[in-house]
């Protein structure tokens, strides 16, 4: 398979467009190319980037990375917040705020979502929220599941749980 690109370079434009969207300091378009979803949108020469998703507790999604305006990188996410947590407006700004500060630390060996594991301590010294992720593959063609735990009343409880997929596309010649 002979790509028109470098894996690396590939790579290192994800990391640098995840921290232009949602995990960073991207603002969302305003007219999106998906009426009803929020979108970030990043280029940088010949690689563009957009991370369109929809919903708030329950938003599933999809990256998708162009080289010359051809797709050639993917990833489709879904989950959230568990059902037992819908409706619960400040425990989900609390995680997703978690969320996004996970999301910049990407491993760039496992560039998917968040490293492994992430931890945030609250202001007396103990764990508030965990990260926690279970992939397998490579940039090429993964799979995975993220979750966060959250410590409530002295338990960690599993609050946030999101499946991905994605890799390269590969096209005929």
């Amino acid at each position: 398979m002979k790509l028109d690109f470098e894996i690396s370079d590939l790579v290192n434009f994800l990391l640098k467009a995840r921290l232009k969207g949602y995990a960073g300091d991207g603002k969302k378009e305003e007219k999106p190319e998906r009426p009803g979803f929020k979108e970030f949108y990043y280029k940088e020469e010949d690689f563009e980037y957009r991370d369109s998703y929809a919903g708030y507790f329950q938003a599933p999604g999809q990256e998708v990375i162009r080289f010359k305006g051809k797709p050639v990188w993917t990833m489709s996410y879904s989950g959230g917040m568990l059902p037992e947590f819908h409706g619960d407006l400040e425990l989900a700004k609390e995680t997703f705020a978690f969320l996004k500060k996970t999301l910049q630390h990407v491993d760039p060996k496992k560039p998917f979502r968040g490293p492994e594991y992430f931890k945030e301590l609250d202001k007396f010294g103990d764990t508030s929220f965990q990260y926690i992720d279970d992939n397998n593959g490579d940039v090429t063609n993964f799979e995975g599941v993220e979750t966060i735990l959250k410590e409530i009343d002295g338990s960690d409880v599993d609050v946030f749980r999101q499946n991905y997929v994605g890799g390269l596309i590969i096209d005929k010649p």
